[in-house]
């Protein structure tokens, strides 16, 4: 996201606003069908063991869903989210964060995200979603 595009609201958003100085601050991209992102945990987003919250990866797998559809120039708000943690991560792994959409039926956008640690492969975490889109 760019900063100049952002409203003061989307600047402060905990996830991608630049402006958040506590905020995870990931930046997103559209290759293909798939809206991509990386995320490295730090000791503030643990949870138990040395561990990524499992809050923190919820938050990182919703925005990479909810930006696929704002880089095609549509705001959305999630209305339902399930997500299936697989693994723990450890803090200070990266994962590949990937978001998709899976169908559109008016207003409604069922979307999908994943997050993949990146030294290994393994899916930690899967997400479906479905979020209605608003006026911009």
């Amino acid at each position: 996201m760019t900063e100049g595009l952002l409203s003061s609201e989307e600047n402060n958003c905990f996830v991608c606003g630049p402006g958040n100085p506590i905020g995870l601050q990931l930046t997103f991209r559209i290759e293909g069908d798939l809206c991509l992102s990386e995320y490295t945990p730090g000791e503030h987003h643990g949870g138990y063991a040395n561990r990524a919250h499992g809050g923190m990866i919820f938050c990182a797998l919703d925005d990479v869903m909810a930006n696929w559809l704002y880089l095609q120039g549509e705001v959305a708000y999630t209305a339902k989210c399930d997500i299936r943690y697989r693994q723990p991560l450890e803090l200070g792994k990266k994962i590949r964060l990937e978001g998709r959409l899976v169908k559109r039926k008016g207003r409604l956008a069922l979307m999908e995200s994943s997050a993949i640690q990146t030294d290994t492969g393994t899916v930690i975490a899967d997400a479906a979603a479905s979020f209605m889109v608003a006026s911009r």
